[in-house]
């Protein structure tokens, strides 16, 4: 395999990322075709970083963008993350991976394999293997089927309430008795909307934390 090699720009962008800096422009650097990973480690050594900070800075400028969260009504149901490998996980990883994902998630799932591709899933939480240039890709993804029914039904409760109450306005009938007799709904309806909205922010927050130490653990290489 060819060894990547960064170019200017992307030499300078690895070192302030690895300095939690500014813009690392400084330094001149070589230019033509580009420097290894070795050669800016080295560079990075006599600036005072370690390889290691070389290392990741480097790996996070070929990380590959993330697709934003899916959303509801500005609600996240749907998170993921996405790795792209410089090699292709072998079968002992794969397994190690899966002993990984059971124990973070909490669910047997079921495993499948088609060819080079791979899969673990339960339910809507599904983690792809894909062959890519080079190596492979890792996708995490999932998404909280049940919450856009939740929340509607809790907003449908506070909906009939409040054209209930308009409806006794406008045709001159007790509104106080009306008012008495839908407030419960309309309380309960909010209630049920307020939970599922914490409920649904806790669980894409704990999910994208979860999926995000898989990803560093896999982007550094580090045994499972």
């Amino acid at each position: 395999m060819t060894e990547r090699r960064y170019d200017e720009n992307e030499a300078a962008e690895i070192f302030a990322r690895a300095a939690e800096a500014g813009p690392a422009g400084q330094r001149a650097l070589p230019a033509g075709e580009g420097m290894t990973l070795a050669e800016l480690q080295e560079i990075g050594r006599e600036a005072g970083m370690t390889p290691e900070q070389v290392a990741q800075a480097a790996r996070a400028l070929d990380r590959p963008a993330q697709r934003p969260p899916s959303r509801f009504l500005g609600l996240p149901i749907g998170v993921g993350r996405t790795v792209r490998l410089d090699r292709r996980l072998s079968d002992a990883e794969w397994e190690r991976l899966v002993v990984t994902l059971r124990e973070t998630f909490q669910a047997s799932g079921t495993i499948r394999a088609d060819g080079s591709l791979r899969q673990w899933s339960n339910g809507n939480l599904h983690v792809l293997v894909e062959p890519d240039s080079g190596g492979d890709r890792v996708r995490l993804q999932t998404r909280n089927g049940s919450a856009p029914g939740l929340l509607m039904a809790g907003a449908s409760m506070m909906a009939a309430t409040g054209l209930g109450f308009a409806i006794t306005l406008m045709g001159g009938g007790p509104a106080g008795e009306v008012l008495a007799a839908l407030s419960p709904i309309g309380a309960a309806g909010l209630g049920f909307v307020t939970v599922s909205i914490a409920r649904l922010r806790r669980w894409a927050r704990t999910r994208q934390q979860q999926m995000d130490a898989i990803a560093e653990r896999l982007e550094s290489g580090e045994p499972f």
